[in-house]
């Protein structure tokens, strides 16, 4: 009873679930940024299994189910290009402007630090799309021959760190315009970093809305020419 029920689909389905919902309960009670309901849901599922002994393969015949869904979740970042298309027209020159240049910046930044410190191409292809959002960098790891584990911890990485001190920089860089400080978010730090810009402002949040997926397309171009 107890074998059928680890090796069914629904095992990892409702692991990935109940975990995902602790993690939203406690980010609501605490309101840290570190308390992310992705990061607290991988946490919590890594020590459950670990604790009771439970193979990778009992989690993964529910966990391939909610990876089939990120094909469809990367369309729908266009719509939220189209809700924000008023707010794109008129920034138009500096969006794609600053998010060519944050995805420019965020590619050889990594690559060159991955071949400064002797990185295999494995683990270069997979931390490449890091400000990217998870769905689009699992995409680009894997046509690269990266490893989707390490795509996804760089991406949460990179987003924690983005929410945690995308205002201190803003200070220190005395960065004003909330134009530019919402497209440097979301160009930096995806979603995670999307939260904070909002928290700042409302033009912020829309930037980094836009930003989140302006550079999802932009990355995935020009890691094409690598």
């Amino acid at each position: 009873m107890i074998h059928a029920m680890l090796y069914s689909p629904f095992f990892g389905l409702a692991t990935s679930i109940v975990s995902w919902c602790v993690g939203v309960k406690v980010q609501k009670k605490t309101g840290l940024v570190l308390c992310n309901p992705l990061v607290i849901a991988s946490v919590l599922i890594l020590i459950g299994m670990n604790l009771f002994h439970i193979p990778l393969e009992c989690y993964e015949a529910g966990g391939e189910m909610i990876q089939l869904m990120l094909g469809p979740v990367t369309a729908i970042l266009a719509l939220n290009i189209y809700r924000q298309r008023t707010v794109l027209q008129e920034y138009f020159v500096p969006v794609v402007t600053g998010c060519l240049v944050g995805s420019i910046t965020s590619i050889a930044s990594v690559y060159l630090l991955c071949k400064l410190f002797g990185l295999d191409e494995a683990l270069t292809a997979s931390l490449i799309p890091k400000s990217v959002t998870t769905a689009i960098a699992l995409g680009i790891a894997e046509s690269r021959g990266g490893i989707q584990g390490i795509a996804a911890a760089g991406v949460i990485v990179a987003g924690v760190c983005g929410a945690m001190f995308a205002p201190l920089f803003a200070k220190l860089f005395h960065i004003t315009e909330p134009v530019a400080e919402g497209l440097a978010i979301g160009a930096s730090s995806h979603a995670l970093g999307t939260t904070k810009a909002m928290e700042i402002g409302s033009v912020q949040g829309a930037m980094s809305s836009i930003a989140i997926c302006v550079c999802g397309i932009m990355t995935s171009v020009l890691v094409l020419f690598l």
